[in-house]
């Protein structure tokens, strides 16, 4: 059985321990550890591309070398709808924390590779979603898919809670990108922990097959 795991060595240290192991030849070559510095959406994609490569023939050497090579060539935009939640993990201080709420702001976050960064701030979950369209065009446009105008990526989408609002932001991406199979998944609990309720996402990341 030809096994792989993946992870961000920027997000979980889970993948220093095999990492260990899998040098020692505990599992002779067997098991290779992907830092693919991807999470959520982004991530699920690097899983299904490697079950096609798997399929194709390729090893889980191949596999690994396949996935890394193409690890930055993702864009994950997210928009937070509470600020309570940063605020009890500690991401921003409690005054931060009030001040934003009473100014009913909406943080917009960027990740790009293993970086976490605000990228804007709005007041509306609407206008957010606006921007996260725009940048997200941007960086498909100028970075991952310069030529073929989004026929070469995977747009994704993620969210907390409330999937109405990220269906119906589906529906839009498709009639902008179809021919891009939209995924549209919650955020996992150990995301959604992070960020509350409503949050919605928006990805994009370079087809490998």
């Amino acid at each position: 059985c030809t096994q792989y795991h993946q992870n961000s060595s920027q997000l979980s240290g889970k993948p220093n321990t095999k990492t260990v192991k899998n040098q020692a030849g505990e599992y002779d070559g067997r098991v290779q550890v992907v830092d693919s510095q991807r999470v959520s959406v982004t991530q699920k994609w690097d899983v299904l591309d490697a079950l096609e490569l798997s399929k194709a023939g390729k090893s889980a050497k191949e596999i690994k070398e396949i996935l890394e090579a193409n690890k930055l060539n993702a864009s994950i935009y997210i928009t937070v709808n509470t600020l309570d939640y940063l605020r009890k993990g500690g991401r921003i201080t409690p005054a931060v924390a009030i001040l934003g709420g009473m100014m009913k702001i909406k943080p917009i976050l960027q990740i790009q590779g293993e970086k976490l960064d605000t990228f804007s701030k709005t007041r509306t979950m609407s206008k957010a979603t606006k921007i996260m369209m725009e940048a997200i065009k941007k960086d498909i446009d100028e970075r991952l898919d310069p030529e073929g105008k989004g026929k070469n990526v995977h747009v994704c989408i993620a969210y907390t809670y409330d999937e109405q609002p990220a269906l119906e932001l589906k529906k839009e991406l498709e009639a902008i990108y179809p021919d891009s199979t939209i995924i549209c998944d919650p955020l996992s609990l150990s995301v959604s922990c992070h960020i509350g309720p409503h949050a919605l996402a928006i990805a994009a990341c370079k087809k490998i097959i």
